[in-house]
């Protein structure tokens, strides 16, 4: 299928008509609107909501999701850390991206995992929630088209627990917190996420402190909800920015990546029942890192 083109102008015949339909037209679904629109649809520069009425004329500029992308070979099979005929609970490495998007074809996860995963959305199949690239840590996948429906069902009434480990820079005002604050694409850059937004949707984060340094905290983090950069936003806004994050918390080379791994997941199967309680330990490139900080 041809790539839609990087830039559109609304035509005069399409006033009154909603963001998200327009989009569809587009790229070919509804699906795929609702996609680009999450990753930054721009109208005559802004981001817009996808129930944004068209007057006709404006012009719209696509994400880089949808412009034409290099194929390469798929990555190595990530560790599978437990599965079933149903779905599998895979721990991903720092680097690589969940599913195809963004300049990315042929090296995701679900590349990787060589056609086990299924269901849902053909381009992202199996995927029920995401881990940004370079978090490392554990991942649900489904396996069937049932599978995901059920798996996503827990997503959303927040049936999957959810908890990382952060290094941050600075020390929280107390030892456990819970951050509570709607985000979304930040009004002035759409490429971040922000508190300062218009289109807010509800996130909140809880922490308790596990380690103190020098100049730095190990937070264990739990998600109530899971909003894209939902962790390190959070973080930023209480002035704990996440270490290695170059976007939203402080650069560091000698780590390479952000500190962030989703060491802990647990969830009731979507089908038998049982309660799974899956762990992942900090990747030997975050335990290095952690030895050459200078201790309190």
């Amino acid at each position: 299928m041809t790539s839609p083109p990087a830039e559109v102008q609304v035509p005069a015949g399409a006033a009154g008509e909603r963001l998200d339909r327009f989009v569809a037209s587009v790229v070919g679904s509804r699906a795929a609107a609702e996609r680009a629109i999450e990753a930054g649809v721009l109208v005559d520069g802004l981001p817009r909501p996808k129930s944004y009425r068209l007057a006709g004329g404006e012009s719209l500029r696509l994400p880089d999701t949808y412009h034409p992308r290099t194929v390469t070979e798929p990555p190595a099979p990530p560790t599978i850390v437990w599965q079933d005929e149903h779905l599998a609970v895979v721990d991903k490495p720092a680097g690589l991206v969940v599913h195809t998007g963004a300049g990315h074809a042929g090296d995701t996860l679900v590349d990787a995992l060589g056609g086990i995963v299924a269901g849902g959305d053909p381009e992202r199949p199996g995927i029920v929630h995401r881990l940004d690239r370079d978090t490392s840590g554990l991942l649900v996948v489904a396996k069937s088209e049932e599978a995901h429906a059920r798996l996503s069902g827990l997503v959303r009434g927040r049936g999957l627990t959810r908890a990382y480990r952060a290094l941050v820079r600075g020390r929280p005002a107390s030892r456990s917190g819970r951050i509570e604050a709607a985000i979304g694409r930040d009004r002035a850059d759409p490429t971040r996420i922000s508190l300062d937004t218009d289109t807010p949707r509800e996130a909140v984060t809880q922490f308790e402190l596990e380690r103190l340094f020098a100049a730095d905290a190990l937070l264990r983090v739990r998600l109530e909800t899971g909003r894209m950069h939902q962790i390190r936003v959070h973080l930023a806004a209480i002035d704990l920015p996440v270490v290695g994050d170059p976007v939203y918390g402080v650069s560091e080379p000698a780590l390479g990546r952000q500190f962030l791994h989703a060491g802990s997941l647990a969830f009731e199967h979507p089908f038998t029942g049982e309660r799974l309680e899956l762990e992942s330990p900090l990747p030997a490139d975050l335990e290095r890192f952690l030895a050459t900080i200078q201790p309190t």
